[in-house]
């Protein structure tokens, strides 16, 4: 039986190691599986909830599509498309939202939080709220229910959203008296790996301790070489825990080559020289991945394809739901 996979990222920033590690390279292997059909989309939509810099989200829509398709996604096995090019789902986003409890939207964690916020700060409760942020979990649904996806890989902080894709899915099944929407489960992998950043935090924009994804190897050297490590001297021992260069270069290496890297710090290989075989290991998974890229980002028309023939596909099944949604809800051609 086919399992249906659905993936969104949000167009709000440049991929870096860590969204490599932690998402991209373990949802491509997922994608290869014989009984899973997915599909992954560029949530832009999504991205102008919080992003309101127009050049960024352009420009991250098109770092995050050449980004998965130098990284190997296979379009032909995963419907990757542009969620501004499904107007389906925003079709179905109104029709959501016309049955959806606004009770249930003012549990979302992500509204609490500011609502929260603004009552500490001693603000109105809905300072500075706009309906984008409110209504992101409605818009949620409409992505996750238009492909009928059976798991949606999320981490622990978008659990809810997809509990609430459940919910609204049931209340539309119940009211109208039909099995339109799949009712969806969220994929928590407890093995995924969380990259550490150059500080031993976990690797993220906001902390400021990423490393570029897509570098030439003189530029990857550079960053690796900020990775914090203590003052021990070449000779003296070392341990893995020491600095976050081991964790870093065990999420690229085999469990072999990994103890064998142990052993070398155990025996005081110095961290400079350490450093240059992270940054040499980075560089054997990306280096081809990275001409890839480039040649995509330098050729954008190419990306925009590869996307258009991913919305046709996507658009052909989104229009045979929605009109099933439209009939259920009595929006029909009069006869």
């Amino acid at each position: 039986m086919t399992h249906r996979i659905l993936t969104g990222v949000t167009t709000t920033g440049i991929p870096h190691l860590g969204n490599y590690v932690g998402a991209i390279r373990p949802a491509i292997r997922a994608a290869a599986q014989d009984n899973a059909q997915s599909y992954l989309f560029l949530a832009n939509y999504h991205g102008i909830i919080k992003c309101h810099d127009p050049a960024m989200i352009a420009e991250s829509t098109r770092a995050v599509a050449a980004t998965w398709l130098a990284c190997g996604l296979d379009t032909e096995r995963t419907t990757f498309y542009r969620q501004s090019d499904i107007p389906e789902i925003l079709e179905l986003n109104w029709i959501l939202t016309c049955i959806t409890a606004k009770g249930l939207m003012n549990r979302a964690h992500a509204y609490k939080a500011a609502v929260d916020k603004n009552i500490a700060e001693n603000q109105d409760p809905d300072y500075e709220i706009e309906m984008g942020l409110y209504s992101y979990p409605i818009l949620m649904t409409a992505d996750i229910l238009m492909f009928k996806a059976n798991s949606v890989p999320v981490g622990r902080d978008q659990i809810q959203h997809v509990e609430m894709a459940r919910d609204i899915a049931q209340r539309f099944n119940h009211r109208f008296g039909k099995e339109i929407f799949v009712l969806p489960e969220a994929a928590i992998d407890e093995n995924v790996q969380l990259l550490v950043g150059l500080d031993g935090r976990k690797m993220s924009k906001s902390y400021g301790n990423t490393i570029p994804l897509f570098q030439t190897p003189k530029q990857r050297q550079k960053s690796v070489n900020k990775i914090v490590t203590n003052l021990k001297e070449p000779g003296e021992p070392k341990q893995k825990d020491e600095s976050p260069l081991f964790e870093i270069y065990q999420a690229f290496s085999t469990p072999e080559e990994t103890r064998e890297f142990e052993k070398m710090l155990n025996e005081g290989l110095a961290w400079g020289e350490a450093k240059k075989l992270l940054a040499a290991k980075i560089g054997a998974e990306l280096d081809d991945k990275t001409d890839v890229y480039n040649d995509l980002i330098a050729h954008p028309s190419r990306i925009e394809d590869i996307l258009q023939a991913g919305a046709a596909k996507a658009r052909a099944e989104a229009k045979e739901l929605l009109a099933e949604a439209k009939d259920a809800v009595g929006i029909r051609t009069l006869k």
